[in-house]
């Protein structure tokens, strides 16, 4: 994947979907402007298994690529772990926080946000 802009944000997302597709306790993405990102030697294989929601994996090692959401039009959200720059790009926000595990602790001072957070991202321009 090569992007030809920074990501529009970073941001963790602690809803139950994000987990399970991650197979994480908590996911992380970068969000990119759609037709900023381009892929080799392709984006992946699509799966839309939610009303409104397109992921993509690897079709060689199944890993979770990318998300788009039909609430944030023209943005793909980029799994934070395989972008080779991930040490660089520190989540902005929490996403669902009110559905973070009990047993979590992440010691930040990022705004937790307790549902989808679509307004803070399309604050940050993630529209």
């Amino acid at each position: 994947m090569r992007a030809k802009q920074p990501p529009r944000t970073v941001a963790y997302c602690h809803c139950e979907d994000c987990r399970r597709v991650t197979g994480a306790p908590v996911a992380a993405f970068a969000a990119f402007d759609d037709g900023a990102v381009t892929w080799a030697p392709d984006e992946g294989r699509r799966v839309a298994v939610n009303p409104g929601v397109t992921r993509t994996f690897c079709e060689r090692c199944g890993s979770p690529l990318t998300g788009w959401y039909a609430y944030l039009p023209d943005t793909v959200f980029v799994a934070l772990g395989i972008l080779d720059q991930a040490n660089d790009l520190a989540p902005s926000i929490h996403a669902h926080a009110a559905s973070c595990l009990d047993w979590l602790r992440i010691d930040d001072d990022l705004d937790r946000i307790t549902a989808s957070a679509r307004d803070e991202l399309n604050d940050t321009g993630a529209e």
